[in-house]
């Protein structure tokens, strides 16, 4: 990890994290329960959200509106995936799941919340003119063709007869994780009426990095140093990208995924060398 890289990081996660004391004062037990499920993350997403806002000049105030947002939409869904009809895990982010460390109802109601909380933050009057485009394009990010279509299609693959190919994988993590990092590389440009392209196609290519990096995590990892359990996919006997292609070909897919992202940036010259290097972090990262 870069030092300038590691600055920007962790500046963006005092941000946001500022943003969540903001909005949930641990008043009540689903405020509590909101507020933990957004804490202790690499708030990755949220990240992207800043750096992609800086390179078209989007206010400050507008940028966090939509990176708080993100942040809400990926908390939910882990915490729903971590629930006993899902995933049933214990662990997340080296902490008690939010099911384990309350109830299984106060898990669903907070990831209703945050939910919710996503949509009411996009549509802030700082936000300006593109709060539209913003709620409706992470709508479609986030819903039935995009995260939750991708999540059925890891469902089914629990229970299918037949492994999934290479093919199948890539279109069910595309939409499971691509889709909510694709918004958030695009968001700056949206926020300022700006065309998205080189951005949709370096998160592209840093989404499916992101995932091969977290299968290579599930074998080479442990649980005290990734924050949940590993091998469970090869336990399960499910198709990964590393059963696939082995672990010597996934870490070279998942280079070559790196230098795509970087080359996709080239329009944005100097200014892009921070998302270059998230897209380096991602495959180098032990969590």
């Amino acid at each position: 990890m870069s030092a300038g890289f590691a600055a920007a990081l962790k500046e963006a996660q005092a941000r946001i994290s500022s943003q969540i004391d903001q909005r949930l004062s641990p008043s009540d037990r689903l405020h509590q329960a909101m507020a933990y499920a957004l804490r202790g993350g690499k708030m990755l997403r949220g990240f992207l959200v800043l750096e992609s806002a800086r390179l078209h000049h989007v206010s400050p105030e507008a940028a966090l509106e939509a990176a708080l947002a993100i942040e809400c939409i990926h908390a939910y869904s882990l915490v729903h995936d971590d629930l006993p009809c899902m995933d049933d895990d214990d662990l997340r982010r080296g902490q008690p799941t939010l099911h384990r460390k309350w109830d299984e109802a106060t898990a669903v109601l907070a990831g209703d919340s945050l939910h919710t909380l996503a949509f009411e933050l996009l549509a802030q009057e700082t936000v300006g003119p593109h709060a539209l485009l913003l709620i409706r394009s992470l709508a479609e990010a986030a819903g039935h063709n995009g995260m939750v279509s991708g999540q059925m299609l890891d469902i089914a693959a629990e229970s299918t007869q037949t492994p999934l190919t290479l093919d199948e994988i890539t279109t069910l993590q595309a939409r499971k994780t691509g889709c909510l990092i694709e918004w958030s590389a695009c968001a700056g440009a949206r926020l300022a009426g700006a065309d998205s392209t080189a951005l949709r196609h370096y998160a592209q290519a840093l989404g499916l990095a992101f995932q091969i990096a977290d299968d290579i995590l599930d074998i080479e990892g442990d649980a005290a140093t990734v924050g949940k359990a590993v091998r469970k996919d090869a336990e399960a006997g499910k198709a990964t990208f590393v059963s696939l292609l082995g672990l010597a070909g996934a870490k070279a897919r998942a280079r070559e995924l790196t230098d795509l992202a970087c080359a996709a940036l080239s329009p944005y010259g100097n200014a892009g060398e921070t998302l270059k290097d998230t897209a380096r972090f991602v495959i180098s990262r032990d969590n």
